[in-house]
C-alpha cells in the first residue's frame, strides 16, 4: 500500500494537540478576545492559561524543561490560538522568535540558563532586530556593542518590539565591528541576551496600532547597558546570520497565525450565512455568496497545506526552508487579509461593527503581511532562492 498520502495527514499526537489547544482557547482565550482588543490590554487570562498548559513556549526542548513540541506542533498551537485571538497567539510565537537564536547558536550555558526559565514561565522572550532607520534593511542598524573587559556595553534604540515591557528577556542584535564596508556590514553584527532588569534598559510608549492591540509593541532603549561577555549568542560577528536563520523558521509561525485568523473568520462567516435570512431564505443559499465562501475555504486550505509543508522543512532543516518559510508567510498572510475582508462583506453592515468579531480579525490579519519581513521582501527572498537553483523535492 502506498504511504504517500499519509505524509499529508496529521499524526494522532498532532491531532490531540490541536484538540487540546482548541478546547483551551474556547474556555480561556476566546471569552476575553474582544475585551482585550477593546481595552488594548495584555491578554493576562490567555497568558496564564497557556503557561499552565505548557503552550506558552511549546518549542523548548524537553531537556530544558519544555514540552519539546516539533515545528508542526508549534504551528498547530499558534494556529488554534489565532483562530480566536491573534494577540494571544503572539505569546508562543514571540517566545519562539526571541529564544530560537539561543537554540540555533547559543552556548550550552545560555541554553540551560534561559530556556529553562522560559519553559518554567519565569519570563517571556522578545526579539530586537529592527530600528527606526533599519527595517527591511536590517543590516543598517546603528545599535552598538563595545567590548569592555569581560563585558559588552550596548547603546541604541530598537523599534517595533513585540511584547516589549512584558518579556523579561530580549535577543538584541548590535554592531560590534562598525568599520566594515557597507557591502560587508552584516558581518559586523553580533547577538546578545539583554534582561529587562539590566541597568539602562527602558521602554517607549505603546504603539497605537490598527490591530493586535493586546500585544504591546514598544521601542526598547539601551543606554550604556552592560552585559557579561557570556551573554553573546554565538561567535562575534555571527549575529546577523543567526537572525536570518531564525526568521527562516519563525516566518512559518506567522503563516500559522494567518491561517488561524483566516479560519476563524471563515467559521464565523459560514455560521452567519446559515442563519441570516433575506428574501425568505438563508443567505448561504444564494450562489453569489456560495462562490465567495468557496473561494475563502479553498484558499484557507491551500495556505494551511503550504504552512504545514514549511513546518516539516523547519523541523528537518531542509535546504529549501528559506523559500518555503517565505512562501508560507507571504501566501498565508495574503489569504488572511482577503478572507477576513470577505468575511466582513458576508456580514454586510453588521460585519463593519465591533459587535461581531470579523472586523477585529480583519484588523489583526493585516500585520501578518508586514512583520517578520513585508510580503514584498518575502517575494525578493523567494526569487533569490529560485534563481539560485534552490527547489523543492517532494
Amino acid at each position: 500500500m502506498s504511504t504517500e498520502a499519509s505524509v499529508f495527514a496529521l499524526t494522532e499526537e498532532h491531532r490531540a494537540i490541536r484538540e487540546a489547544v482548541r478546547d483551551l482557547c474556547a474556555a480561556k482565550v476566546a471569552p476575553y478576545a474582544a475585551e482585550v482588543d477593546e481595552e488594548g490590554r495584555y491578554p493576562e487570562e490567555a497568558a496564564k492559561a497557556l503557561q499552565q498548559s505548557d503552550f506558552h513556549a511549546p518549542h523548548v526542548p524537553e531537556e530544558y524543561g519544555g514540552a519539546g513540541a516539533d515545528a508542526l506542533a508549534t504551528v498547530l498551537v499558534i494556529e488554534e490560538i489565532a483562530r480566536v485571538c491573534v494577540a494571544s497567539s503572539l505569546i508562543p510565537a514571540v517566545n519562539k522568535l526571541g529564544s530560537l537564536p539561543i537554540m540555533i547558536s547559543g552556548s550550552e550555558e545560555l541554553k540551560q540558563h534561559y530556556l529553562t526559565r522560559l519553559a518554567a514561565g519565569e519570563g517571556g522572550f522578545s526579539y530586537c532586530l529592527s530600528e527606526p532607520d533599519a527595517g527591511s534593511d536590517a543590516a543598517a542598524m546603528r545599535t552598538r556593542a563595545v567590548r569592555d573587559g569581560d563585558a559588552w556595553v550596548l547603546d541604541g534604540v530598537k523599534r517595533w518590539i513585540t511584547n516589549a515591557g512584558v518579556s523579561e528577556y530580549y535577543t538584541v542584535m548590535a554592531v560590534t565591528e562598525p568599520d566594515l564596508e557597507p557591502q560587508h556590514r552584516a558581518r559586523g553584527i553580533s547577538a546578545f541576551v539583554v534582561e529587562k532588569s539590566d541597568e539602562g534598559v527602558t521602554f517607549g510608549a505603546k504603539e497605537r496600532k490598527l490591530g493586535i492591540k493586546g500585544s504591546p509593541t514598544r521601542e526598547v532603549y539601551l543606554d550604556h547597558v552592560r552585559v557579561p561577555a557570556t551573554r553573546m549568542i554565538g561567535a562575534e560577528g555571527t549575529g546577523f546570520e543567526t537572525a536570518m536563520k531564525t526568521l527562516d523558521h519563525t516566518r512559518v509561525t506567522i503563516a500559522a497565525q494567518a491561517v488561524g485568523v483566516a479560519q476563524g473568520a471563515l467559521d464565523f462567516a459560514l455560521g452567519y450565512a446559515r442563519e441570516r435570512q433575506q428574501f425568505g431564505r438563508p443567505i448561504g443559499d444564494f450562489q453569489g455568496l456560495q462562490f465567495l465562501l468557496a473561494d475563502m475555504g479553498m484558499k484557507v486550505e491551500a495556505a494551511r497545506q503550504l504552512t504545514y509543508a514549511a513546518a516539516g522543512r523547519s523541523e528537518r532543516g531542509d535546504s529549501d526552508l528559506t523559500f518555503f518559510g517565505a512562501a508560507a508567510k507571504c501566501f498565508a498572510s495574503d489569504v488572511a487579509m482577503e478572507v477576513t475582508t470577505n468575511a466582513v462583506q458576508v456580514l454586510g453592515g453588521y460585519g463593519y461593527t465591533r459587535d461581531y468579531p470579523v472586523e477585529r480579525m480583519m484588523r489583526d490579519a493585516k500585520i501578518t503581511q508586514i512583520y517578520e519581513g513585508t510580503n514584498q521582501v518575502q517575494r525578493i527572498v523567494m526569487a533569490r532562492q529560485l534563481l539560485a537553483g534552490v527547489q523543492s523535492e517532494l
